[in-house]
């Protein structure tokens, strides 16, 4: 015969089993599920890519707060695939899309590859990496080249890395 104290240390594993399975599954689920959409955007839109990093972004036009919570996203007007200096941003926190947190171990030589809507691919060679301060926007300008340049936050936050490849 059990004594209640042997039933209600059952029913409390019990409970606690229940409680633990339902918080993973929910974690569980909420991350398939933005993996699935990570993978729909990849998919749909332009990407990103530096293999060398395991960095794969999907891009969106604009670089608002929304946008940049989904994806890296795109200067409107600076450059085009493969013309002048496109330019792009993405957060690397964990708040957001962690698209660029391996970002600030890229090296010089690395290839970035930026692939269209269709997926023609376009190779850029990592020429300069700096840091710059958030008011310092003449690195979005046209230099004459083809490039493409990517910014993201330092681990701080207070000033932006900034990364160009040249075709």
């Amino acid at each position: 015969m059990h004594t209640k104290k042997q039933w209600a240390l059952f029913l409390a594993g019990l409970i606690a089993i229940i409680t633990g399975v339902s918080i993973l599954g929910f974690f569980g689920i909420r991350k398939i599920h933005r993996e699935w959409q990570k993978q729909k955007l990849i998919r749909e839109n332009p990407v990103v890519e530096i293999a060398d990093l395991n960095i794969k972004a999907p891009i969106l036009e604009g670089t608002d707060n929304d946008i940049l919570s989904k994806a890296a996203g795109h200067f409107t007007g600076a450059g085009d695939f493969g013309k002048g200096n496109y330019c792009i941003a993405g957060h690397s926190s964990t708040l957001y899309k962690e698209y660029f947190n391996n970002l600030k171990n890229i090296k010089i030589g690395m290839t970035i590859t930026l692939y269209d809507k269709d997926k023609k691919s376009y190779n850029y060679t990592v020429r300069e990496i700096k840091i710059v301060e958030p008011s310092e926007t003449r690195v979005l300008d046209d230099f004459g080249d083809n490039r493409i340049t990517i910014i993201t936050c330092t681990d701080d936050g207070s000033q932006r890395l900034v990364v160009v490849g040249t075709m």
